[in-house]
This record gives structure tokens, sequence and C-alpha cells, in this order.
């Protein structure tokens, strides 16, 4: 056993795990720029744009407990690969189906992809830092940045110069492949998995059988759900809506809209990419409170700028203040006293997921009922939320 980990080459395993991490922001933030064409091409109004959004975060937490199991049966490496798969052939039919039906199961299977390769990366990465022995949550969170801005600009840069559309989306479907399939080798295997997982774990602290269930009602994982529900709302919202926002309410060209979550995306992978070392300086609750408030303030720039160069620098100031506030979140639900971390972490990753892949419809019924710059306000109150309630919480620690 010993000597099978000896033999773990660590760095190019997580390199391997960053590359994953921007395979997966690669294939979601891809879709955004593809949000108006598929608006226009159904068309739909906000409310059902909204409901068919929605279908793409059903998929997503369908998939997010059953990939739990998944991984410890067969190992991370093997659901990554499968559910990039996935991503990569339902790319292309989200371009081009005409058919509300057809799109709205392809998001379901879309989003059924994307739960499986985050939780799947994620618990790679967390045995990756584990044998590393030092932090790196945030450094591969910075890819999924990194590979946020080449989809959600990349597509739209393609485009506008004159590439079919369908090539442009086809190309970003091979990178995504070409990149699992090189790295499929430097990934853990389910028995070096096994074997990290045997060598890190605290079975006193580690609960099984029917009072893991009950671990998801403990009050604190709960709570590090709710605000990681609020952060990947606002990072679904400018997903899903920055570009019809831009296009809709700032007048900017639709080749040019998916630079809203390009600019955040941006913004977040700098920031993570130091992150490390930011989190280090100041304590987690600074970044997490500090964070909270200057993303508020960021939205209700983009919110009131009646310029549309303005509202990009409200998305940077969004990215450049959430992005480091989840890696905190799923450091401090692995560290919960008496919560096994497969638990705790399991369960905020699905309550926070369903901020950022079914959280967005709310905002369409709000910018159905309103207005869509309404909606974004709604997610800027929540922010100060945030903040104020983990300013609390900690005092009380």
């Amino acid at each position: 056993m010993n000597t099978a980990l000896s033999s773990v080459d660590v760095p190019k395993a997580r390199v391997a795990t960053q590359l994953i991490f921007l395979v997966c922001g690669l294939g979601m933030a891809s879709w955004a720029p593809m949000v108006p064409y598929a608006k226009d091409r159904l068309a739909l109004n906000d409310a059902n744009l909204g409901l068919l959004l929605l279908l793409l975060g059903a998929g997503a937490m369908v998939m997010m407990p059953t990939s739990g199991w998944l991984v410890t049966r067969f190992g991370s490496r093997i659901v990554i690969t499968c559910a990039a798969l996935v991503l990569a052939l339902a790319l292309p039919l989200l371009l081009t189906l005409s058919s509300t039906g057809a799109m709205a199961v392809t998001l379901f299977i879309f989003g059924a992809g994307v739960g499986a390769i985050d939780v799947a990366m994620n618990a790679h990465g967390v045995q990756v830092q584990n044998l590393y022995a030092t932090p790196i949550m945030s450094s591969l969170h910075g890819l999924f940045s990194v590979g946020g801005l080449a989809g959600s600009l990349g597509l739209g840069f393609l485009m506008k110069m004159g590439l079919n559309p369908v090539y442009a989306i086809v190309s970003i479907s091979a990178l995504m492949l070409i990149i699992t399939i090189t790295q499929y080798k430097n990934l853990f295997s389910a028995e070096i998995e096994r074997q990290v997982i045997a060598r890190f774990s605290t079975t006193s602290d580690a609960p099984s059988g029917s009072s893991q269930r009950f671990s998801w009602l403990h009050g604190s994982v709960l709570f590090l759900g709710l605000m990681c529900f609020a952060i990947f709302l606002a990072e679904g919202a400018i997903l899903d809506w920055s570009a019809i926002f831009l296009r809709d309410s700032k007048g900017m060209d639709p080749e040019l809209a998916g630079a809203g979550y390009a600019a955040f995306s941006v913004a977040m992978a700098t920031m993570r990419l130091i992150g490390d070392k930011i989190v280090a300086r100041l304590n987690g609750k600074t970044v997490v409170v500090g964070g909270s408030l200057l993303a508020a303030v960021g939205l209700l720039i983009a919110i009131l700028s009646p310029w549309a160069y303005a509202a990009l620098a409200g998305f940077v100031l969004v990215g450049l203040g959430a992005a480091n506030i989840v890696p905190i979140f799923f450091s401090a639900a692995g560290k919960l006293p008496g919560i096994s971390p497969t638990v705790s972490l399991s369960a905020i990753t699905t309550i926070g997921y369903t901020g950022m892949l079914a959280g967005p419809a709310l905002l369409g019924f709000i910018a159905q009922q309103f207005s869509l710059s309404i909606a974004l306000g709604f997610l800027a109150l929540l922010l100060l939320l945030v903040a104020l309630s983990y300013g609390f919480q900690g005092k009380t620690n």
C-alpha cells in the first residue's frame, strides 16, 4: 500500500486535476454565449427560458448524489472521463436544436454531466491536496475560472472571426476531449484513491450509515450550504443571464454579449490563482465578508450604470469579491467536528450548486414579473445577507 502511494507523481496529478477543472469551466461557460441564440431560436420569453434553464439544474441535482456513489465504486477518473464525454457531445446539440422538447432533454443530460464531473473533480482534488500537504483548492477553482473565460469569450470570438458556429463549438468539444484523454493516466486510480482516503481518514469523527444522512441536517452543514447557495447563485446568474442583460438592457452586440461572463471569469480566475496566499494572509472571515460586500457593490454598479462597459466593470468586481469564498466554505466543511468530510462536502456542494444551476430559474420569474435589473438587485441583497450572516457567525464561534 505504502509502496503504491510512494510511486504516485503528485505534481502531475495536480496538473491533471487543474486541467480537468479547466475542462469543466470550458464546457459550462461555452453555454453562456449560446443562451441568447437559444432564446431567439426557440422564441422563449424570460419565464419560459428560466424553466428551460431549470432542466440543466435538475440534471445536475439528480446526478450529484449518485456521483458520490459512482466515485466510491469506480474511482474519480472514470467518472470524470465519462462526464467530460457527455459535456463534449451535448454542446453542439445545444447550439443547433430547434425543438424545445429536445433542448430540454439535452440540457438535462448536459446538467447531469456537469454534476458528475464537478463532484468527481472536487473529490479528486481533495485527495491530491492531502498528498500535497498544502492548500491548492483556490488554484484548482482558478483553472475552472480560466476555462470559464476561454469558453465564454472563445466561442464568441470564433464566430466573430467568421467561423461557422457549429465548427466553433465542435472545436471546443474536441479540445475538451483531448485534454481529458491525455490527462487520464495522471489522475489517481480507484485503488490509489482508496489508499489516500485510508491514510488521511479519521475514524473518530467519521459517522456511518444512517448517521451520515442526518449529518446533512446538522446546523453547521446547513449554514455553509445556504451560504454556498447564495454565492453559487451569483455565479449562475452571470453565467445564464449576463449575456441577455448586456444585450437587452445595455445594448451590446450579441456577438460580444458573452464578454460579461468573460470579465467575471478573468477577475475570478486571477483572484483564485493567488487566492491561497490571500487566504493565508487574511483570515477566512475577512475574505468572506469583504468579498461578499465587494460582489454586491459590483452588481449594483452593473445594474445602475447606463454604460455597457461600466456594467462589465461591475461584473469584474463580482468576480473579484466572490472568487475565494467557496474554497473557504469547502475547507470549513472539511473540518466540521463529528462529521465526515465526505458527507459534509457532498451536502454543501449539492445545496450550493442548487443555487448555480437551479437558482437562475427563479431570477427568470422575477425578471418576467418585474425586470432583469430587479432580479439582479435581489441577488445583490442576498450577497449582503451572506456578509452579515457569516460575520455574525464568525463572532459566535
